[in-house]
């Protein structure tokens, strides 16, 4: 794949260290925040006051109500390992790009851009993956971006160790992370009847009437 500058995120991000690095980390909390389950969907005014009493739950709950495959880790354990692959994942560019683009080769400066344009594309497919299962319900597409994202970046690592052998091994534990994400979405959607969204609410609304009464 060629640079594609509208495609790819502005040079300043790439060439400031702090920004490259807390970038990806603060969109992925954005997109958990987003994904809270109903944020996504159109309501009518009287359904407002009824997501302020607590109607939907929150993604780590929605999770919990799933049927998981096997191997499946704790909720809690999301959090930290999201937030460390973003901050690796931002090192990681940065280094690619302030590297490549110091480079006198003509070569490794293209292979620097080109990463950058991948780099970029891939923390999109990473971030629409969240709204996708829990926001919109929509484990399908879920699973369609995942893989997607998963040979997205694979190729950007094999692009980037032409750059700087350290950056593309810092992508080993995100791509081992990305092939056990692809495992647990096909295997909570399958287990699930593809039907994510309803089956999660269901099981909310009886847990919230056995709580009542």
């Amino acid at each position: 794949m060629a640079y594609v500058p509208g495609l790819t995120l502005p040079a300043s991000v790439f060439s400031n260290a702090p920004i490259s690095i807390l970038l990806p980390l603060g969109l992925g909390l954005g997109s958990g925040l987003v994904s809270q389950p109903g944020k996504l969907s159109p309501k009518r005014f009287s359904d407002s006051a009824a997501t302020e009493r607590g109607k939907f739950r929150s993604t780590q709950d929605q999770y919990k109500a799933l049927k998981h495959p096997p191997f499946r880790p704790p909720p809690w354990v999301f959090a930290p390992a999201w937030s460390a692959l973003y901050l690796l994942m931002g090192y990681a560019a940065h280094r690619v790009w302030t590297i490549g683009l110091a480079s006198p080769s003509p070569q490794t400066v293209e292979h620097a851009r080109r990463g950058a344009t991948l780099y970029t594309i891939q923390l999109g497919l990473n971030l629409v993956w969240m709204p996708l299962f829990f926001g919109l319900g929509r484990p399908i597409e879920a699973m369609l971006d995942v893989i997607t994202l998963t040979g997205t970046v694979g190729y950007m690592t094999y692009v980037w160790h032409k750059v700087d052998k350290t950056a593309a091994y810092l992508m080993a534990p995100y791509l081992a992370w990305l092939g056990f994400a692809t495992y647990l979405t096909g295997g909570t959607g399958h287990l699930n009847g593809w039907t994510i969204k309803q089956d999660a609410e269901t099981q909310q609304e009886v847990a919230a009437e056995k709580k009542d009464s």
